[in-house]
């Protein structure tokens, strides 16, 4: 049965440069109070009139070229990101036809922090299916343009920053080299509106009005505490079952790449988990939370730096809205 290798990877950040001094001047907040909640110092926020379409079309030209193939070898587009340039179709369309793809198979994954970890799996059951032997994951996200930047939204608008991040998947043959070895997917509903933006949506009649407007219905909200101790309970139990899927332990993974939500969140897990932060990058402090964009980033950025090598084993854990979380465990 053929596996799944990551043969490419792309990330791309706009040029601007929005620090917590610059969100000081819109809202009652300072450097030190979201240093110390989130660990973020600063973000990047994209120009007007850049889409995330046209982020992706930079990262996945860097992740073709690393990967050494034409870009009529792929043959589907797995994109998944919260923030559609448009309200329909979804971005994998606009991705395919920005790169000249035409007539392969496209999909959007609406599962926000945990967007690319789903994305991730698809393109693995897909690959060890034989459906397709070459896949383009992407995540995106543009945040900048959907945020309430008052004192009132304070909470959620430091956190959110723009970005993508791009992998091209290949199959491979043998069962000793690269690819998935254990992966664990999880999500519980109840909790959807404890991280959620309410409006504008179907079920109201019309989809948008004034009053929401007024209301400030149309910005993230979210129940931080409660996002929280579910996540620092959560990550680990996946964490650990995706690890005896892969027969393996904790220590065995070489590399950890964390969803960046929050640094206190990445912290609390490897220390509950024995984890050295040597095995691990966080980049939360210049990027913030970049949603469906965060891993890719996180993963080009320490192949960059040497953290992940092939043959190295690597884990990615993400939770977020949904509730959703999960956790994939993979040799490079």
């Amino acid at each position: 049965m053929p596996n799944m290798k990551v043969v490419g990877t792309g990330m791309y950040v706009p040029d601007r440069v929005v620090t917590n001094h610059d969100l000081a001047k819109l809202m009652d907040t300072n450097d030190e109070w979201i240093i110390q909640r989130t660990g973020i110092r600063e973000r990047r926020y994209v120009p007007p009139g850049m889409t995330s379409a046209d982020m992706i079309e930079q990262a996945a030209l860097t992740a073709i070229k690393e990967a050494g193939i034409e870009k009529d070898e792929i043959e589907a587009v797995v994109s998944a990101t919260l923030s559609m340039d448009h309200m329909f179709p979804g971005i994998a369309p606009f991705v395919q036809d920005r790169l000249g793809l035409n007539g392969c198979a496209v999909v959007d994954i609406r599962n926000q922090c945990t967007g690319f970890l789903y994305s991730l799996a698809i393109a693995d059951a897909w690959i060890k299916t034989g459906l397709y032997k070459t896949i383009l994951v992407t995540g995106s996200e543009i945040h900048s343009t959907g945020l309430d930047f008052s004192t009132r939204g304070r909470d959620v608008s430091v956190i959110f920053g723009d970005g993508a991040g791009v992998f091209v998947a290949q199959a491979t043959d043998g069962q000793d080299g690269p690819g998935v070895l254990g992966t664990d997917l999880h999500g519980d509903g109840k909790y959807a509106k404890a991280l959620w933006t309410e409006a504008e949506g179907s079920v109201f009649h019309p989809r948008l009005t004034h009053k929401m407007l007024d209301e400030k219905r149309l910005f993230p909200q979210m129940k931080g505490q409660l996002v929280f101790a579910h996540a620092i309970r959560k990550l680990p139990e996946s964490m650990k079952t995706a690890c005896e899927k892969a027969g393996l332990g904790i220590q065995d993974v070489d590399f950890w790449v964390f969803h960046q939500a929050n640094l206190r969140i990445n912290e609390f897990v490897c220390q509950g988990l024995d984890i050295p932060l040597d095995k691990t990058l966080n980049n939360i402090d210049v990027y913030g939370n970049t949603t469906a964009a965060t891993m890719p980033i996180v993963t080009y950025e320490a192949k960059k730096k040497g953290l992940i090598k092939d043959g190295s084993i690597v884990g990615f854990a993400a939770f977020g809205a949904g509730f959703t979380w999960g956790t994939i465990i993979m040799r490079w």
